[in-house]
């Protein structure tokens, strides 16, 4: 890999010129004529973090639009488990694609996915050219010659990408895996140095079914059962209480927050404050495009933004500076990735951003602007690991 430089970009409210070397950032204030493969003329555009995207579902982007308006257990009984068990691993590649060319026209570099036939997504994340964490998903509906193909994997995974993409365990939930999975899970992933993804207290149904079956609440029963930890990510966490927050905050666990899809289900709003108070680790999510219907993570930090200020009534809850964290170095920072930030000896992944857009004028704020109003349009150029990508 060689130098690229970005020349007369807005950074950090100063135009500069930015030299990549290899897959880092190297400067942020080279000379203009520093000899360099790729040159950006970049007058007019500003540099700012891409997104990463830690909770979605890459090849139901084939169900966008299938199955709207309905609550969650009725849409995943009635209609998504039944058209999934008609997908071939053709369609999951196919599905995987799609969703990674929408990704990255919305500015995402990775994407940390729970789904099936993960070595079609693994052939579509390589082709494609970003970062992503691929789930080996567990059921209690699989087979045990399923779930041995699935250890297998774990067992004898390489990244064919040079360190892109990873693997978590990733039992759905707590209603599709019993307590003895679940932890078998827990000591495959804390084992072999995975992270953990599963789908935890999305809904009001989860939590009574929970109490009912074992006497507490999803975030104690996981506690219990001894599954919490600093590699654990827990996708949707809308119905807690300040003891359970506390746990989550304790263990380390990162969330990850799906507004858009959690509005869209009615599953409830999350108590983004509570939460905040508390220390937990938040970061934002997409969910799949059957329940969103988009993976357009610019839009999700506007609602994200919003939902916090509606839900806790206090419009200083989130403001647009902890939101853009949230969707950009926190999630970098939950899989360990070196990046989600613009700076020196960082990994090169980035976007430029037109200031002329309609959207971004007039800017009496940048970071304002790219939360609350500007859309993925504005995106002009996509970098990941130094390369410019889409």
């Amino acid at each position: 890999m060689g130098k690229m430089l970005i020349k007369n970009v807005l950074c950090a409210g100063r135009k500069t010129n930015v030299l990549i070397e290899g897959n880092r950032f190297s400067s942020l204030s080279a000379p203009s004529d520093v000899p360099s493969e790729k040159v950006i003329e970049a007058s007019g555009l500003a540099i700012l973090p891409p997104f990463f995207n830690t909770h979605t579902h890459a090849a139901m982007s084939l169900l966008r639009g299938y199955a709207d308006d309905m609550e969650l257990h009725k849409w995943l009984t009635q209609y998504i488990w039944p058209f999934e068990a008609e997908m071939t691993s053709d369609d999951i590649e196919k599905g995987s694609y799609l969703a990674i060319k929408e990704m990255i026209a919305t500015g995402s570099v990775f994407f940390n996915d729970m789904y099936f036939d993960i070595e079609r997504t693994v052939k579509a994340v390589d082709e494609l050219g970003i970062r992503a964490s691929l789930g080996v998903t567990f059921m209690e509906s699989h087979t045990k010659a399923q779930q041995s193909e699935k250890l297998d994997i774990l067992r004898h995974w390489q990244d064919p990408s040079g360190g892109r993409i990873m693997l978590t365990v990733a039992p759905h939930s707590i209603y599709t895996v019993g307590s003895d999975l679940l932890k078998k899970c827990a000591s495959i992933a804390r084992e072999g140095g995975f992270r953990y993804h599963i789908h935890l207290s999305e809904t009001e149904k989860e939590v009574a079914d929970c109490v009912r079956l074992h006497g507490c609440r999803p975030v104690e029963y996981l506690d219990r059962l001894g599954v919490l930890g600093d590699n654990v990510i827990a996708a949707h966490v809308v119905h807690v209480t300040e003891k359970e927050a506390d746990i989550l905050a304790g263990r380390g666990v990162t969330i990850s927050h799906c507004p858009c899809s959690n509005m869209k289900l009615a599953s409830g709003i999350f108590q983004y404050k509570m939460l905040k108070k508390a220390g937990c680790r938040i970061t934002i999510g997409t969910d799949g495009d059957s329940s969103n219907n988009n993976l357009d993570m610019g839009e999700e930090m506007k609602f994200a933004a919003l939902l916090a200020k509606v839900g806790s009534g206090d419009p200083e809850t989130a403001p647009a500076e902890e939101i853009l964290r949230c969707a950009t170095a926190g999630g970098a920072e939950a899989f360990g990735i070196d990046s989600g930030r613009i700076e020196e000896g960082a990994l090169a992944d980035a976007l430029l951003v037109d200031m002329n857009d309609i959207k971004m004028q007039p800017c009496h704020n940048l970071i304002s602007n790219w939360v609350y109003s500007a859309g993925s349009e504005a995106i002009k150029y996509v970098i990941c690991d130094g390369r410019i990508v889409g």
